[in-house]
């Protein structure tokens, strides 16, 4: 309490004194009287505003004072360090390792020395070079390699400098940390030295830093740890998104180290100040918190030894640690937050600090000075006075012109910024900032002063001082530098920037150009355009845009005194406003990050100027970014943030001529930027880039689109050795512009990626397989280029380029070979399978966008894409397959090879799968097939010679291929059809010898399994005709039962509905039948390939498939009321009658023919009674000839004996005649036969010979036949 009111008391003091300095540096009140006089009361006032000046004056030089010296402990330079170092460095012999530690190649040498004199001096020389480097690292280094006691390649010097002793390791961080090109290849050497694989990533900030000590300087620091992150990442490479993360999440750890081990930081970072800290610095995303909270409790367990200043006291060590690593403000940029300004320990803790030092006083009776120390406690006093003092500075300002009394003020104001800046004091600091800048009158210029020029130099003054604590102040500022730089080019007759951004009225505006000289300006005439006449008229500080709405001419008076303010403006020059914006080299990390977002704003706010837009602001963006781009990346980024947001919102102005600067300035910074070499596993290149991206997609402006084609163009072909990360975005924009709807942007882009592809594939493929990746999304998405075909057929070719680059590189080793834990059943899942095992090998990774890329291709609705995409997919596996091993192989199949064929068999599969609709409506029209003929004959040509061509690597994927073939058998389609069974065919001839019995057996199964999967369907189809009425002929039933012959009918006795109907079940049928009738001719020629082989097994199911479709083709032919209608409506619709009687002949051929090879090459074909399955057929094709020459009875009326063969109709003639090749081949089978075995089997069918003989035949082969069997067959048997 005694504290309390002791500096209650004196700040009360302290608010008497100000504002009795207020008061008499105001005058008296109007009304009021005085005894001075006039010359008096002016003095009185001058020495007032002096007192207030010397009152803030004290307390700013007491302030420096008292913060000057917390750095009082830091060190001079790195001379201090070394001598510090050196006082622990043990001289003589004694600091040098033994010679084999140091240089083993030299010692060997040296051992066979001639004499100790040799040795001795090797010695000398080395502790020397030592000596030398801990003065002079780099001299050092020079020495040592010109003795030759080192190599001179980086990795050897590195090598020296790991593993030699007695170098001091604050010189070692010291010289890793240099930009020379030797010594950073050194650093470079020095860090891929060390394994990090399986270390945590506190541990190997540890196991990093135990050799050296990091250098002073935060460029030096940075470029050790952007080197330190990406070893991490090729370490252990899925540890983290990007380097970036490793990068961020290291200076993380170092500021924790320093928080939690220094004994004077009383408020120490908690676990989840830490977490929160570094949320977001995953590539946007969370690092896990069981991670992070790991990491914390590691470090602040067990401290990294850094031993940064080991000398200083702690109580200074905090402070300068930060400082030494570039640290401090650092934190802020790692969230992208700002942290709430607090004041320099004013809290309860200083009080406390107080009370006690009084406390420990109080005993003495002599009169006690208190001195404090804390800067802080300037913050209670700059509260009660700041206001008055602001008072008596403005008023007195714009008072008088007296120019002592306004240098005082100024010079006060400029103090005041300085105090309240450095103290944290945001409302107080803006207050005096926004007050100087209005006090220039740069706002309205025909009415400036010489202390509103004064107040200018104090604005900039204050810029250049106390740039670091300025923050949101920054904006006055800047908005004042352009204001002088806008009235400057008026006075010098330059022309506008208006010219730049208007191309109409060229006339007028070279002669406005042509009269903004000085001499002109007298005219009153020559000022009155309205951009001129604006800033003549002036406006309000605040106004955006000065003087637009202030209507009317301006005067003569007006443009006099606007004329003479020009002159005055001539004192502050080009090197003043230009110094400001050098100067921002020196701001501090969160100080330059508040500057360029300052230019931001003001830069938007001249661009979209309606009367008189400039790029001042713009220009000075530029140069700014030029000046700092050699920034620690943490900072930099956080520019790159604003700048970013900046560029794209200008870039997309309606305001063509605003875009296209904004778009070259962008492109200047990015050839500046692309000289820097990008370290591998970063991304910054990439979001340095990404304006363009953003604008490239967002613009709808044909000239931006096609300059941002033009800029990365320039910037990729010229500096294509340095891109990385970069490659992300320049392959975005050219896929933007692939898809554009402008010929000229296609086709100037494509033009770039040709070029980029044939000459700078390896700088592709050198980085991340994404990038790769995203190569192939562009050069797929030109694939879909409209505008010409030619783009589109040579994008395809750049992909198999692509493919030839990739295996020359050798990018598929045996690395690859890590796929063998993958089991072919997961590789037959999806396409998932194939992009999760890549996972295991980066090499595979390349492949997987390109084969899958032109897998999709396959589906393109243009024929020679179609084609074109399928050889080249086909031809890329078949020529570099053998790169490929066995699970990755699998995987191609099952992820890239089979997802093909699918999409065309379900856009194209026409089969009736659901017939409820069709019984009420007519037949749905088939879809189109994505493939026609011709593509479906290359693609199974292709499957099947890739199949056959790698058969040992892919066999398991037999029974996959056969059902895509089998696929196509089936299809409706005859062309597809035909393809099947051809290349069925040729793959079963060229692998006759290597298909085991499993796998013969595999092909009949799917081949059996296509005869009747669509069976149900289609007896679904014909089911539909069994409702469908067909109107008699004119002839009676009598006539028709007689003669065999149908009537006829007309298409007006049916519906047009029906009609359709009924043509659509003929045109199944017709289609079934075909598909049928392939199976059977696969069958029959597969079973001849192998018929020597054939297995018991593998003949079972041979004989069920022709067994079965012997019999489908029968039942068909039974149902003679269906086959009558079908006949009807063919005739009245003028169709070819479904081929009925052909179908079941060959059907029953083909088995009979399979059963005679058996018969006669096959040795498992007495054990199956193959025999009596022969006889068993040709029996039943005896008895369907039979029913052929019998007439029917007519159904519904009584049987009767028929005691006569009637004559055949003609309809039955043909029949017969149709059926009589069977039937010959049956007899011939059955009197081809053993006697023996024709003795056994002859009761089974003797009847029906008998038959035969009385029947009517149309040819007469049979009866032939017939008579050489009773003669040859049947009578040695009644004989015997």
């Amino acid at each position: 309490m005694t504290v309390m009111w002791i500096l209650q008391i004196y700040l009360k003091d302290t608010c008497r004194i100000v504002n009795g300095l207020l008061k008499t540096a105001l005058g008296p009140t109007p009304g009021s009287t005085t005894t001075l006089s006039p010359a008096q009361d002016i003095t009185f006032r001058y020495e007032s505003v002096k007192c207030l000046v010397s009152i803030i004056k004290s307390m700013g030089s007491w302030m420096d004072h008292q913060l000057k010296i917390g750095d009082s402990y830091l060190p001079k330079s790195s001379e201090s360090d070394t001598s510090t170092e050196n006082t622990s460095i043990p001289s003589g012999e004694d600091g040098i390792v033994s010679d084999y530690e140091l240089h083993p190649e030299v010692n060997s040498e040296v051992s066979d020395a001639a004499t100790l004199e040799q040795r001795r001096s090797y010695k000398i020389e080395l502790q020397k070079g030592v000596s030398l480097f801990n003065k002079k690292p780099s001299k050092g280094i020079e020495f040592l390699i010109n003795t030759n006691k080192i190599g001179g390649s980086p990795e050897e010097v590195a090598s020296f400098l790991k593993r030699a002793t007695g170098l001091s390791e604050t010189m070692i961080g010291d010289y890793l940390g240099e930009r020379e090109e030797f010594s950073l290849r050194v650093m470079h050497a020095y860090v891929d030295s060390f394994n990090f694989k399986g270390m945590d990533f506190g541990e190997a900030i540890r196991f990093f830093l135990r050799g050296f000590r990091l250098p002073g300087e935060a460029q030096k620091i940075d470029r050790i740890m952007e080197k330190f992150a990406e070893r991490y990442c090729k370490c252990n490479p899925n540890s983290f998104t990007s380097a970036d993360t490793a990068y961020v999440l290291a200076y993380s750890v170092i500021m924790l180290n320093t928080d939690a081990h220094n004994s004077m930081v009383k408020d120490k970072m908690t676990k989840a100040d830490f977490i929160r800290n570094n949320r977001g610095i995953d590539d946007g995303k969370d690092l896990p918190e069981e991670y992070l909270g790991a990491l914390y409790d590691q470090i602040v367990k067990n401290e990294i030894k850094m031993n940064a200043i080991s000398s200083a006291p702690q109580s200074r060590q905090v402070n300068s640690l930060n400082r030494l690593l570039g640290l401090d403000g650092i934190l802020n940029l790692i969230t992208g937050k700002q942290v709430e300004e607090k004041p320099l320990g004013a809290n309860g803790l200083l009080i406390k600090h107080i009370q006690e030092q009084f406390k420990a006083k109080s005993g003495k009776s002599e009169s006690i000075y208190h001195a404090v120390t804390d800067a802080a406690i300037l913050r209670f006093m700059v509260e009660v006075c700041w206001g008055p003092m602001l008072a008596a500075f403005s008023v007195t300002l714009d008072q008088s012109d007296d120019k002592l009394a306004t240098s005082q003020c100024l010079q006060g104001f400029r103090h005041a910024v300085h105090v309240t800046a450095v103290m944290g004091m945001q409302t107080q600091r803006d207050a005096f900032v926004t007050s100087v800048a209005k006090f220039t009158y740069l706002h309205c210029a025909a009415d400036m002063k010489q202390k509103n020029v004064d107040a200018v130099k104090a604005i900039i003054s204050i810029a250049i001082e106390d740039g670091n604590h300025l923050q949101e102040a920054w904006e006055h500022i800047l908005t004042c530098l352009s204001r002088i730089e806008h009235l400057q080019l008026l006075g010098e007759g330059a022309p506008t920037d208006a010219s730049i951004f208007s191309g109409s009225n060229v006339e007028i505006d070279e002669r406005t150009q042509k009269s903004m000289g000085f001499p002109s300006l007298k005219k009153k005439g020559s000022l009155q355009n309205p951009s001129m006449m604006a800033v003549v008229r002036g406006g309000s500080y605040d106004s955006t845009t000065v003087g637009v709405n202030s209507p009317g001419l301006v005067t003569s008076e007006q443009i006099y005194h606007f004329i003479s303010n020009l002159n005055l403006l001539d004192q502050i020059g080009n090197f003043e406003l230009n110094h400001v914006f050098a100067h921002s080299q020196r701001l501090n990390s969160e100080a330059i990050v508040a500057f360029v977002k300052a230019l931001c704003k003001v830069s938007i706010s001249e661009l979209q100027s309606p009367t008189d837009p400039r790029v001042f602001s713009l220009t000075k963006l530029v140069e700014i970014a030029h000046y700092n781009m050699n920034r620690i990346r943490l900072v930099w980024s956080r520019m790159w943030n604003v700048l970013s947001d900046f560029f794209v919102s200008v870039g997309l102005s309606e305001n063509l001529s605003v875009a296209i600067f904004v778009m070259d300035s962008l492109r200047q910074l990015a050839m500046k930027f692309l000289e820097r070499e990008e370290l591998a596993n970063y991304n910054f290149q990439n979001e340095f880039l990404r304006p363009f991206v953003i604008i490239m997609q967002k613009s709808s402006s044909t000239e931006i689109k096609e300059l941002i084609v033009r800029c990365i163009s320039q910037m990729v072909l010229s500096r294509v050795s340095n891109v990385k990360s970069g490659w992300k975005s320049v392959f975005m924009i050219f896929t933007t512009a692939a898809a554009d709807e402008r010929k000229n942007i296609v086709l100037l882009a494509f033009e770039t990626m040709e070029k980029i592809v044939r000459e700078y594939f390896p700088h592709i493929t050198e980085t991340e397989a994404t990038t790769f990746t995203d190569c192939v999304k562009c050069l797929l998405t030109f694939t879909n280029s409209k505008f010409n075909s030619d783009v589109s057929l040579n994008a395809i070719a750049f992909l198999r380029f692509c493919a030839l680059k990739l295996a020359d590189g050798g990018l598929v080793s045996d690395e690859m070979s890590g796929f063998d834990g993958l089991s072919s059943s997961e590789a037959n899942e999806d396409a998932s399978k194939l992009q999760s095992s890549t996972e295991k090998d980066d090499h595979a990774s390349f492949w997987v966008p390109l084969l899958t890329g032109l897998a999709k291709l396959t589906s393109d609705p243009r024929s020679t894409i179609r084609k074109s995409s399928l050889e080249v997919l086909f031809n890329i596996l078949k020529d570099h397959g053998h790169l490929f091993p066995r699970p990755f192989f699998i995987g191609v199949f099952s992820s890239v090879i089979y997802p093909i064929f699918n999409v065309a068999s379900d856009k194209g599969d026409i089969l009736v799968k659901d017939d409820q609709d069709l019984r009420a409506s007519q037949p749905p029209q088939p879809e189109a097939h994505t493939w026609d003929s011709e593509t479906a004959a290359v693609a199974s040509q292709c499957l099947v010679d890739l199949f056959i061509c790698f058969f040992d690597v892919v066999r398991s994927q037999l029974p996959c291929v056969v059902s895509i073939l089998t696929e196509f058998i089936r299809s409706p389609i005859q062309g597809h059809a035909s393809t099947g069974v051809a290349s069925l065919l040729h793959m079963a001839r060229e692998l006759r010898s290597q298909l085991s019995e499993d796998e013969w057996r595999e092909i009949f199964k799917a081949l059996k399994e296509a005869a009747a999967i669509t069976l149900p369907s289609f007896m679904k189809v014909l089911r539909i005709m069994d409702e469908i009425e067909i109107p008699d002929g004119s002839q009676s039933d009598a006539d028709i039962e007689i003669n065999s012959e149908h009537g006829s009918i007309n298409e007006d006795d049916m519906d047009d509905d029906k009609l359709q109907t009924a043509a659509y079940v003929v045109s199944k049928m017709k289609s079934h039948i075909t598909v049928q009738l392939l199976i059977l001719q696969v069958v029959r020629d597969l079973s001849q390939i192998c018929i020597q082989s054939l297995s018991a097994s593998n003949i079972e199911i041979i004989l069920d498939i022709l067994s079965s479709v012997a019999s489908h083709a029968h039942e068909l032919n039974s149902e003679t009321i269906l086959l009558k209608k079908l006949q009807k409506v063919c005739s009245a619709l003028e169709l070819s009658d479904p081929p009925m009687v052909h179908f079941e002949n060959e059907s029953y051929q083909n088995y009979l023919n399979f059963l005679q090879g058996l018969l006669r090459d096959n040795p498992f074909a007495s054990e199956m009674n193959t025999e009596s399955h022969l006889v068993e057929v040709c029996t039943k094709i005896l008895r369907i000839y039979l029913n052929c020459t019998v007439s029917q009875q007519k159904p519904g009326k009584e049987t009767r004996a028929i005691h006569w063969i009637l004559p055949l109709g003609s309809a039955k003639k043909e029949e017969v005649a149709a059926r009589t090749s069977l039937l010959v081949l049956a007899l011939r089978m059955l009197s081809d036969l053993e006697r023996d075995s024709f003795r056994k089997y002859v009761s089974n069918f003797f009847p029906l010979l008998v038959d035969l003989v009385r029947s009517e035949h149309g040819s007469r082969e049979v009866p032939h036949l017939l008579g050489n069997m009773f003669k040859s067959c049947i009578g040695p048997v009644i004989m015997h």
